[in-house]
């Protein structure tokens, strides 16, 4: 009988920019935010290199207008065919950061993705990709050798065209990601900000070292707004399996 070992990977998380990529494009012009989940062939091509693929994938924002906004950007691009907003739910809601998220199919051009490139030079993602701010934002595992990585990120930046930069790299067993990762990436840019504002400013420390109204003005907005954000940022890291509603 095998055994299941654990085995060790390098495991990056990837600040990257590729030229033609409707969301990047999207979310550069407009605010929230996109995941990509899958890609599946189109039914209607034909042979071993389809001209278009589809994808599933997850609109989110701070509410109705702002994923309303994105998703007509999405669909004004020229790289992107019709966008196609999904009334049945895939489950998949959780795993997306935003008070408000919609999953939606769009048919879009194979070619225009950096997916296979990363893939060519060793980089396998293993997270949904996450963009934001004409950025994406990739967790991959490099199969080769540490050594070569660079190497490997070249290959990717010239074949691709592509700005690659490394935001974290560690070599350790591969176990999934941490708890704690996973409840970060659960708040929004807005929810982010004011939870590590707060964090770095000593608001919880004791004595508290700073007032609500200080982190506010640090980060001009209204008291109000910011302890918004704050709050839902606390109730999402301190009870993650509490349900949180979706507006449509």
């Amino acid at each position: 009988m095998s055994k299941v070992q654990n085995t060790t990977s390098t495991r990056l998380t990837l600040d990257l920019w590729h030229p033609g990529c409707w969301a990047i494009e999207a979310t550069e012009e407009v605010g929230g935010g996109v995941l990509a989940h899958a890609i599946y062939r189109s039914p209607k091509s034909d042979g071993p290199s389809p001209v278009s693929v589809n994808g599933l994938f997850t609109a989110y924002g701070d509410d109705d207008e702002e994923v309303d906004r994105l998703l007509e950007e999405i669909g004004n691009s020229e790289n992107a065919g019709d966008v196609l907003d999904l009334q049945q739910r895939f489950g998949r809601e959780r795993d997306a950061p935003g008070n408000v998220v919609r999953e939606f199919f769009l048919e879009y051009n194979p070619d225009d993705m950096v997916c296979p490139t990363l893939l060519e030079h060793g980089l396998v993602h293993s997270a949904p990709v996450r963009i934001e701010g004409g950025r994406e934002t990739w967790q991959v595992c490099f199969t080769g050798e540490r050594s070569n990585l660079e190497d490997a990120l070249d290959g990717v930046r010239q074949d691709a065209n592509a700005e690659v930069t490394v935001e974290s790299i560690h070599t350790a067993e591969w176990n999934g990601d941490s708890e704690r990762h996973h409840r970060l990436d659960t708040l929004t840019e807005s929810q982010r900000e004011a939870f590590e504002h707060a964090r770095t400013s000593g608001y919880y420390e004791w004595p508290r070292e700073v007032s609500t109204r200080d982190l506010a003005d640090g980060l001009d907005v209204s008291k109000t707004t910011f302890l918004e954000h704050l709050r839902k940022a606390e109730a999402k890291l301190l009870d993650p399996e509490e349900e949180t509603t979706y507006q449509r």
